[in-house]
């Protein structure tokens, strides 16, 4: 797919085609050479190729004014199992519907997709703010998940939790909560905004970093405001190794069952967590809108993180046993009946279930699409009958779930 890279961005219409081998990168940069005015709701990191993202949902610091890249695909180019070029006209709503969010492998190859940009201010606004255990993270925490539902949706605040040394402490392990936050509008509005809802932060001023909605794109990929927006375009990553797994809160997590995960975190040395916000636009559209079903009642979703760089089974076992062992541990912290999951996280730690109650793919077609899987599991009968586009995880026939 790395030669479908064509991008082209209208501003007068507001619209982007890009082919499915193009990055998130590369649409951000093409965004912001020939607009001020546009933006579009995905993911963080430049290097993401945008075939898969967009087509298993695609969220990003946009979510909760805009929602997820799915709800703004207004076409797309796939070519099917039987060698068909079809748009959404010739492919029919009910597949068109698949594909944003359940995936295109399991129904076609998606080659490009249209989508409406999102108006952005002129000036946005970010920070990052670090605060350790002792500096009352617990406290923080547990605010922002009480905070996020309700507050303005041109507000969103990503948390990373993780373990660190303590510099004041002669290094020993603590935990430490990251704020990193875009909101969409300007410094003043945001100061004022936080400092009556959220005083605890002790947010100043001079946190408070304005720039172009295209510039926050490069401050949420880890780069200086002095970076040239060209290195969005590099397709290099630095990770070796890594593991990911996903969960959503629909329950604020209580402070004792914070200082517990703090203490698993400090004690398993190594995974992290990133907490990032739902509420806003995520509570307007229905579940069955488009496959991704996990909207309304959700006040967060979980990324489970960690990495590592010698190959290897003995460091590949251990690291993985890390994060399931992390976890294990969130399991009554989380959704339930079924424990969901997010798509484009694909774990295959979500496989084949023995209980007679499930038949095979319905264990993680439930836990990633909730109660839409029946529905993609009749256009995939009636799209790919032969199941010529599989894998490990894919959305099954109907015939294949009447065998088991």
């Amino acid at each position: 797919m790395k030669n479908l890279q064509r991008i082209l961005v209208d501003p007068r219409a507001g619209t982007a085609y890009m082919e499915a081998g193009s990055t998130l990168g590369e649409l951000y940069y093409n965004i912001q050479i020939k607009t001020n005015k546009f933006g579009f709701p995905a993911g963080v990191c430049p290097t993401v190729g945008v075939g898969g993202h967009v087509s298993g949902g695609g969220y990003g610091n946009m979510i909760r004014k805009h929602g997820l890249s799915v709800d703004h695909i207004t076409d797309a180019t796939i070519v099917d199992a039987t060698g068909r070029i079809l748009n959404r006209s010739t492919m029919g709503e009910d597949l068109f519907w698949a594909i944003r969010g359940g995936g295109g492998a399991s129904f076609a190859v998606v080659v490009s997709y249209t989508v409406k940009l999102v108006p952005v201010p002129e000036k946005v606004t970010v920070f990052n703010i670090k605060r350790f255990i002792r500096e009352n993270a617990t406290d923080l925490v547990y605010k922002w998940q009480l905070l996020m539902k309700d507050i303005d949706h041109n507000l969103f605040i990503r948390l990373l939790l993780q373990p660190v040394s303590d510099p004041q402490n002669k290094g020993k392990k603590t935990g430490r909560v990251t704020f990193i936050a875009l909101y969409l509008g300007n410094s003043s509005t945001l100061y004022s905004l936080l400092k009556k809802e959220f005083p605890e932060l002790g947010l100043k001023k001079e946190d408070c970093l304005e720039m172009s909605w295209g510039k926050s794109t490069l401050f949420w990929a880890n780069f200086d405001n002095e970076t040239s927006p060209e290195v969005l375009l590099s397709r290099n990553y630095s990770a070796n190794y890594s593991k990911r797994k996903s969960d959503y809160v629909q329950k604020p997590i209580t402070k004792v069952g914070l200082n517990l995960l703090w203490r698993k975190l400090i004690t398993l040395a190594k995974p992290g967590l990133v907490f990032n916000s739902y509420g806003g636009r995520m509570n307007e559209i229905s579940s069955s809108e488009t496959p991704f079903p996990h909207r309304r009642g959700n006040l967060y979703k979980i990324q489970y993180s960690i990495s590592w760089k010698d190959a290897g089974k003995m460091d590949d076992d251990k690291n993985i046993g890390l994060i399931r062992e992390l976890h294990d541990f969130m399991t009554p912290y989380v959704s339930k009946n079924p424990r969901g999951a997010y798509f484009n996280y694909r774990d295959v730690d979500i496989g084949v279930s023995h209980n007679w109650t499930y038949k095979e793919g319905e264990v993680y077609g439930r836990k990633y699409f909730m109660g839409n899987f029946d529905r993609l599991v009749k256009v995939k009968s009636l799209v790919d009958p032969d199941n010529f586009f599989r894998n490990e995880q894919s959305i099954p026939t109907s015939k294949s779930l009447g065998d088991k």
